[in-house]
């Protein structure tokens, strides 16, 4: 019969797996490299005896809480959600668990998450800002376990995992130009247009592919947007559709965006890619099941999850490497719709 797992202690286990109890304690924290043969044998007497380690006990002995937070926009957002699981999925290798921080894109939030006193019961923050941009790098200041996602923020005194956004948008809007399309719009252009954003690389990727190929840029295509939601790509497809000279092809700037142009063209009798070819752009799980399929750009979503996650690992090890860019790979996901 064995103790309750509250009176079990490292001791006891290592008496039953036949090892320290600091073999015990580098096996469950992952401090120092074991012998396979050991750890199964110390997680076997953990399993045999019921034992739960003590956090609280831990996080007073080494500094840490096993809890890492991420700030995203807006988890409405399918992208954010899948980015959210995929980190999720990546700080359990680390055994960290994730709270979830939501922040409205609203400045005030975004800088009160950064200094706020809810970091000090974390042992670090991934930050993807979007209220925060060029000039804002001083919230960033002193704060060494801290990664940054997205394009709001460059050249930062902190790590920074980025997808290509510029050369992933022009590899769209190029396969469309090759398929024979001419008259392409885009749907997710920003208001802000001197903001550096995911908004305006992706726009200047889609310029650049059409001025290469000697095509006009037509600012009636270019369908500005302030919300990157299926109701927006929808009302925006259906704008171009008014058009005396409609688009044969549209390049969205997110996959939900994609999704509402599609069911805007089927709503209106004509078919994709036959009367208009439908790119996007995020690769989300949905993309797949559309009608047609969703020819989609992958811009490396699960590397920005693993080099984020890895990146605040080696920082609260206690890495002292000058701050990284790290840019992810992507690809072009060619199905039905275009």
């Amino acid at each position: 019969m064995t103790k309750r797992s509250q009176s079990v202690t490292m001791a006891d286990v290592g008496a039953r797996a036949g090892v320290t109890a600091r073999t015990v304690s580098n096996v469950l924290s992952s401090n120092a490299p074991v012998k396979p043969e050991t750890r199964e044998r110390v997680l076997r007497a953990v399993d045999e005896l019921g034992y739960r380690m003590n956090n609280s006990a831990r996080g007073l002995r080494t500094g840490r809480t096993g809890t890492i937070a991420l700030a995203i926009p807006n988890i409405g957002i399918e992208y954010f959600a899948e980015l959210a699981r995929l980190i999720m999925d990546e700080a359990a290798r680390h055994d960290w668990a994730v709270v979830l921080q939501q922040t409205g894109a609203r400045r005030r939030t975004e800088i009160d998450i950064l200094s706020g006193a809810r970091r000090e019961h974390t042992d670090g923050l991934i930050f993807q800002p979007h209220a925060l941009g060029p000039g804002d790098e001083r919230y960033l200041a002193g704060n060494d376990r801290l990664v940054i996602l997205g394009d709001r923020i460059f050249n930062g005194p902190v790590d920074h995992v980025v997808m290509k956004n510029v050369e992933s948008a022009r590899t769209a809007t190029e396969y469309l130009i090759d398929r024979g399309r001419r008259r392409i719009a885009a749907i997710g252009a920003s208001s802000q247009e001197h903001v550096v954003s995911a908004a305006s690389l992706r726009l200047r990727g889609y310029q650049e592919a059409l001025r290469a190929a000697g095509l006009e840029i037509a600012s009636e295509r270019v369908m500005v947007v302030d919300e990157w939601f299926m109701a927006d790509g929808a009302a925006a497809m259906n704008r171009l559709l008014d058009q005396p000279h409609p688009p044969d092809a549209v390049f969205c700037f997110n996959d939900s965006m994609a999704i509402g142009a599609l069911h805007a063209i089927a709503s209106r009798g004509q078919r994709a890619p036959d009367d208009v070819a439908v790119i996007g752009f995020d690769n989300i799980p949905a993309a797949q099941y559309t009608n047609p399929s969703l020819t989609t750009v992958e811009p490396g979503t699960a590397q920005v999850a693993k080099y984020a996650v890895d990146a605040l690992a080696a920082r609260v090890s206690g890495s002292h490497e000058p701050p990284r860019e790290i840019f992810t790979a992507y690809s072009l996901v060619v199905r039905r719709s275009a």
